[in-house]
């Protein structure tokens, strides 16, 4: 299944809430992976989506995410309401949708399949995707080739920072004339630099909490690159400024907008916030002269009208193909029922003997506490996965009703 929510059904303010780092990734991925229901589990969150792809019970698990994000993300019942549950056929099309740029707010862009392989391996590497997640991802980059190889989807090379660099040139008409300040030097930036450089910008910086880094993608792109120290008389001169940093916080705001006011004589200034949580404070909007565009904003002005992207419609169509067939064969090759029986009863066990052992021995710190939940998670997850990999041994013989009838 996929719990989630996304640029159609939550706005920036929302979305970045429930936006999370490396960090909390990972330590999303340890402790949804010790929650009931859920066998396997991985987190994807990027500037446009949170999601949670699991393995295990549908009930259960669908529970399991919403305690989670109560607990560590004070969720409230109207957030609630714009996540999105989907199950077995749907989830499985969402997954190739997401992998294939189908779901991406630029249709087709390049970058999602980055990050949908980078989430598949720490989730990998945390312990947390197993043998049918693992199936699941893999095939959804499969998908994503075929379409890339099949369709001419993505052959336009959409993505956020084009997306803002084709906005500019709507409003200012040609950019060669404009001076121009990007803040942050990393993958976003640097596209923004390429398309802004490929579009006839000449006055481009660079600005990075890092020096070194904004030097690097000066050199990379051609560009200029500023000073950190320097940063506000660049800002002071600058007609358009997109930023996509990964700060926690605003790194542009109001008064810092206001202090520059005086030196700018009262030209205008287009910012575009690609950053998700975002870079600019949305309070600039109300000073004179200044036009924001933030990621729903962004939405807004480049979405295209379902199917009208060249490859849109044969793409789809070779989702809906893959996800028949590869239903079949991924329930086939699924352990018996049974498996998943003993798995609960496992789990049941092992909540009943923690719970007298706590009453006997405890009550424990809470980090103890969690490493002993933690314990015996992995042993359940050992017993069922040992068992599960000799059923699939013999699921082509006639010790296969046997096993299942032992387990």
């Amino acid at each position: 299944m996929v719990v989630g929510l996304n640029h159609r059904t939550a706005p920036v303010e929302v979305r970045e809430r429930f936006w999370m780092s490396g960090c909390r990734q990972a330590e999303a991925l340890n402790m949804l992976s010790q929650a009931e229901g859920i066998e396997e589990v991985l987190v994807f969150s990027t500037c446009n989506r949170t999601e949670f792809a699991v393995w295990g019970d549908a009930t259960l698990a669908v529970n399991s995410v919403l305690r989670f994000l109560t607990a560590q993300y004070d969720l409230k019942l109207c957030e609630w309401n714009r996540f999105y549950r989907l199950l077995d056929d749907e989830a499985l099309a969402h997954a190739f949708r997401v992998s294939c740029g189908l779901d991406s707010m630029c249709i087709g862009e390049e970058q999602i399949g980055r990050q949908v392989s980078s989430a598949w391996q720490q989730a990998r590497n945390a312990g947390t995707s197993g043998r049918s997640l693992d199936a699941v991802l893999r095939k959804a980059l499969a998908v994503r080739r075929r379409v890339r190889k099949e369709t001419a989807l993505g052959s336009h090379f959409a993505s956020a920072p084009n997306a803002a660099v084709e906005l500019a040139e709507q409003i200012f008409g040609l950019l060669a004339a404009r001076n121009i300040v990007l803040i942050g030097a990393g993958k976003l930036g640097e596209i923004a630099s390429k398309a802004l450089v490929s579009r006839g910008a000449h006055s481009v910086f660079v600005v990075d909490h890092s020096d070194a880094f904004a030097e690097e993608l000066a050199c990379k792109s051609g560009i200029r690159a500023c000073a950190f120290a320097d940063r506000w008389t660049a800002l002071a001169q600058a007609d358009l400024v997109i930023s996509a940093t990964t700060a926690p916080e605003f790194v542009f705001t109001a008064e810092d907008m206001r202090r520059l006011a005086g030196d700018r004589n009262g030209r205008k200034l287009l910012l575009v916030d690609l950053a998700l949580p975002r870079d600019i404070d949305p309070a600039v909007r109300e000073l004179e002269g200044v036009l924001l565009y933030d990621l729903e904003d962004l939405e807004r002005a480049v979405e295209p009208k379902s199917g009208a992207r060249a490859g849109e419609r044969e793409a789809e169509q070779i989702v809906r193909q893959e996800v028949q067939g590869f239903r079949r064969e991924l329930m086939a090759d699924h352990a018996a029922p049974e498996l998943t029986a003993l798995r609960l009863r496992l789990d049941e066990i092992c909540r009943q003997e923690l719970e007298s052992f706590r009453l006997e021995q405890g009550p424990f710190p809470k980090d103890q506490d969690q490493l002993l939940a933690a314990v015996s998670a992995r042993i359940t997850h050992k017993i069922a996965g040992s068992l599960a990999r000799e059923v699939k041994g013999h699921a082509e013989s006639r010790k296969h009703g046997r096993m299942s009838a032992a387990v």
